[in-house]
């Protein structure tokens, strides 16, 4: 890079774009360069990955401040947890909780050029932006912050700090069902692992499937043919919500927990997926780095928004301490409650067992607990 930057983010997915976002709408003069791996042209991020992603409420309300929500997208208004041939279950409505919705399903590539659209648009009066698009070995960044924002998936990471192997993988596709109820979301937990249907904006008849299991199952299920693998899926989540009809694009995701401990050093900063990689029991992980960028950019622009002198290392560096400080609650939070759910709702020890049904029980008539975990999986902890 010619001239040094104040701020170089690297990575381009949603995180990266959104940090950069949220830095020039607060701050339209920052001196901010991003380098993103994907191309400048959006046609083959277009074809990209159509995986379904849950996203809060809480990330909905800070997307739209930058007008970066995508237009398809299924609400979900109501969530049934549940066990599969075991007693305890609990129901979570938005009347309770007194929201438009619970959380919402986007396609990740939707997301991802929502953002990109927005930033553009952003782009239009910053100055002081590049936004570089990189092929091969990425440069070495000349600026006073480096911010990595590229994460990638838990077996593709080139960090491992702290963190475990759940030893699962979860197979994703689309399912066509006979009579699902619109807006409705289901999460069972199998011998396996949990077993997500969820809502999609092609319509209330057809939904997302997560179904996590051992990487042995999930690669067998991968291989049955359409018949078979509908077969074996009407017999581990029953018939709530009347036959799965049809399946399409089935693919594999390995899982595990990566994250660092110490998420600042001297110049340099952590977010997202290059932060943290979660088990997607919850739903969290986006949600977690967008939280981070969004915190993220309200420290910078303080620092280099203000006058020469206030923009010195150890301004930075105090920023840096002060971010990672107010990130401790809601990552140990996060982190500590999907690796939780991630591990005890695999458990087949009798005690376990029964354990988490007394708890699905507890859940669903203590509405106040109910409504504390719903909040913390919405808005974070603050």
């Amino acid at each position: 890079m010619s001239t040094k930057s104040d701020i170089v983010i690297q990575g381009g997915g949603p995180v990266g774009l959104a940090c950069a976002a949220w830095i020039l709408q607060k701050f339209p003069a920052a001196n901010l360069t991003l380098l993103d791996r994907n191309p400048a042209e959006d046609e083959k991020l277009t074809a990209a990955d159509s995986r379904g992603i849950a996203l809060s409420h809480g990330s909905k309300i800070l997307l739209d401040t930058i007008a970066a929500w995508p237009h398809d997208c299924a609400d979900i208004h109501r969530v049934h947890v549940s066990q599969a041939g075991r007693f305890g279950r609990a129901l979570m409505t938005r009347e309770e909780l007194h929201q438009d919705a619970l959380g919402h399903i986007v396609r990740y590539r939707d997301i991802h050029l929502a953002l990109r659209q927005a930033l553009r648009a952003i782009q239009l009066k910053s100055p002081n932006f590049t936004w570089q698009h990189i092929e091969g070995e990425a440069p070495s960044p000349d600026a006073k912050c480096v911010v990595h924002a590229e994460g990638g998936l838990f077996k593709t990471q080139d960090w491992v700090e702290s963190g475990r192997d759940y030893g699962q993988s979860a197979l994703v596709g689309l399912v066509e069902v006979e009579n699902a109820a619109p807006h409705q979301a289901w999460e069972r937990f199998t011998a396996e692992g949990p077993l997500a249907v969820l809502p999609s904006h092609y319509g209330s008849n057809i939904l997302n499937l997560v179904w996590c299991g051992s990487p042995e199952s999930s690669q067998h299920r991968l291989q049955l043919n359409d018949e078979d693998f509908l077969n074996a899926l009407q017999a581990e989540f029953g018939s709530r919500i009347g036959r799965f009809l049809k399946i399409r694009d089935r693919r594999l995701y390995e899982l595990g927990l990566n994250y660092r401990k110490q998420i600042t050093k001297d110049n340099e900063v952590w977010i997202g997926n290059a932060a943290q990689t979660l088990h997607p029991v919850a739903g969290q992980g986006l949600n977690l780095g967008l939280r981070d960028a969004f915190l993220l950019a309200e420290k910078l622009v303080a620092v280099y928004s203000g006058s020469a002198e206030h923009q010195s290392s150890t301004e930075l560096q105090s920023a840096l301490a002060s971010y990672a400080q107010s990130r401790k609650a809601d990552r140990t939070t996060t982190i500590g409650l999907t690796d939780f759910m991630a591990r005890v709702f695999t458990s087949n020890l009798a005690p376990v067992v029964l354990a988490r049904g007394l708890a699905l029980t507890a859940l669903q008539w203590l509405p106040p607990v109910k409504t504390a975990l719903a909040r913390q999986m919405m808005f974070g902890r603050r």
